[in-house]
């Protein structure tokens, strides 16, 4: 009888075992190089998951060279990959184009969107007391671009688009040395590219006093990028809103996933928001709005999240 009873009570703890297991869900989130802000934000996300879940979801951050390799990744990667990248990219991918000429998979097919997460925003700074109130105004003014990083490109583009190639005098400093560069006068502006609000961008305008430019209508629709409004405040001296540029970021996964898992990781995600808000400031830009940017399905674990919340969905989302 008490060793009917030990079996018993070992089967009983089993059974807890193999149930808290089952419990557990593992997901791979791959975001960016550990030095970019991506990065981070792929770790506050980890820890907001395991929170937001009672420990129920455990997210394994890993670094990537980039969001070319994460959409790649998506063909090869089974069960719970998550990976961000923007929105154009797995359009490209889909449509084997550009970069992913070579690269065609018909697995491409089966990524979904889980939810939106900071935009890359354009910031054109420069110093307060440099006269520079318009893109205009660059005209003969030294700026940093820096090189290779999407903002450099951007930038780059920009000047071209708006007439002004050749006539502004680029910095030979690297982007990491802007703030100090611009404070001691070297440069009279620098770009980056990053959420807001940006670093660099805070320390510039609490160290120097700076003003970040603000672009057109029409300069809007030359750049074909998607329309972003930094509320006021956002910069210390800046009173009024910035109209610029952003590039849209998701968090994607595939098919692969199941339905519960998505609804899971969506809601936990969205519920942790405000909270990732008190830590970082880049996470209040991010609304349901965004969710306009995601060009291709949603995961229809997700969409059950959104179409419950009342979410703004648009009939290809489905």
């Amino acid at each position: 009888m008490k060793m009917l009873k030990k079996i018993a009570v070992a089967g009983a703890v089993a059974l807890i075992a193999t149930t808290a297991a089952h419990a557990e869900t593992r997901v791979t989130y791959k975001s960016a190089k550990t030095t970019s802000s991506y990065y981070q934000m792929a770790v506050q996300i980890a820890e907001a998951m395991k929170a937001g879940s009672n420990g129920d979801v455990i997210v394994t951050v890993e670094e990537s060279q980039g969001s070319v390799q994460n959409v790649i990744g998506a063909t090869s990667r089974p069960g719970n990959y998550v990976f961000t990248t923007p929105p154009v990219l797995v359009k490209l991918a889909k449509a084997g184009k550009a970069m992913f000429k070579d690269k065609t998979n018909p697995k491409f097919q089966n990524i979904r969107a889980l939810f939106p997460i900071p935009s890359l925003t354009m910031h054109f700074v420069v110093r307060s007391d440099s006269g520079i109130n318009s893109f205009a105004d660059l005209e003969g003014k030294t700026i940093l671009i820096g090189k290779g990083s999407f903002g450099a490109k951007e930038g780059a583009k920009y000047l071209k688009l708006f007439g002004l190639e050749g006539k502004v005098k680029l910095a030979n400093v690297e982007l990491s040395n802007a703030v100090p560069a611009l404070k001691n006068g070297q440069i009279d502006g620098f770009v980056t590219a990053g959420s807001f609000p940006a670093p660099n961008v805070i320390e510039a305008a609490a160290g120097t006093g700076v003003k970040v430019l603000t672009l057109s209508d029409e300069q809007i629709t030359k750049t074909k990028r998607t329309r972003l409004v930094i509320p006021a405040g956002t910069y210390a001296g800046q009173d009024a809103e910035i109209v610029t540029t952003s590039l849209p970021v998701v968090a994607y996964t595939t098919t692969e996933m199941d339905d519960a898992t998505a609804y899971l990781l969506t809601k936990t995600y969205w519920s942790q928001k405000s909270a990732m808000g008190g830590d970082a400031a880049w996470w209040n830009g991010v609304s349901d709005k965004m969710l306009s940017n995601i060009v291709g399905k949603i995961h229809p674990g997700a969409l059950k999240y959104y179409t419950e919340m009342g979410s703004p969905i648009a009939a290809h989302h489905k």
